[in-house]
């Protein structure tokens, strides 16, 4: 995945400063511009088209939620991150109204910025791998979804050798209703091995959300081929 570009937009230098030294520890992340002010914050984002907005909130024009406002009000798709001092409950709820990806409090602490800055980069790559959608995905992907820490439990007791992204990606294969595939097949769909798309399918028979039927191929071989598996009546 190509570096996630950010701009910052914050009205003190020294704070700037800091967020961007910051921001050079963590790889994964390029700093393309630097606001001292709301309009030139705005036109950053128009002109630059980052992915991440570092935002604050007070300005001497203004504040940070205006300009949040003003690039949803025009469908923008630059991601907001608050970092702020304002503690005030009504700004909280404002903010997450607009859609923010996370609100961090100063002073700025480097580990905050940096788990913040690792989900983020985590959450950019799973829309990257996906091509449609299961409720796992959904429950994970939002941040306030009851379910999140239930999921994320599960996939700390996966067994050995199977890891959630590419599970996710197999269960996305069979979530577009494209009947029964063998392992050779599932692995193309997901660019893994034969014998590692295997390996996923049997864990997903095994949960009983896949089943599998052995079938004869032009050259009367057996194989397995897997299929979702179906209510009970």
């Amino acid at each position: 995945m190509n570096p996630i570009r950010i701009v910052i937009a914050e009205d003190d230098q020294q704070i700037a400063e800091i967020q961007q030294r910051f921001l050079e520890r963590i790889e994964g992340f390029e700093l393309v511009g630097i606001a001292h002010s709301l309009e030139d914050a705005e036109d950053l984002v128009d002109v630059l088209q980052p992915e991440l907005l570092l935002l604050d909130i007070n300005f001497p024009t203004g504040t940070g939620l205006d300009l949040l406002r003003k690039l949803r009000a025009r469908t923008s798709r630059v991601d907001v991150i608050l970092v702020t001092a304002a503690k005030e409950v009504d700004t909280l709820r404002e903010a997450l109204h607009g859609g923010i990806f996370d609100y961090i409090l100063k002073p700025l602490v480097f580990e905050r910025l940096q788990e913040t800055l690792d989900r983020y980069y985590k959450h950019l790559q799973k829309f990257q791998t996906m091509e449609s959608i299961v409720q796992s995905d959904v429950d994970t992907i939002l941040p306030h979804s009851n379910m999140a820490k239930t999921y994320e439990s599960q996939e700390v007791r996966l067994p050995k050798g199977v890891d959630a992204l590419t599970l996710d990606k197999v269960r996305s294969v069979f979530s577009t209703d494209a009947g029964a595939l063998n392992a050779e097949e599932v692995g193309l769909h997901i660019g893994a091995s034969r014998t590692t798309a295997r390996r996923y399918l049997e864990y997903l028979v095994s949960n009983n959300e896949l089943s599998a039927e052995v079938s004869y191929g032009s050259v009367g071989r057996p194989e397995r081929r897997y299929t979702l598996s179906r209510p009970s009546l």
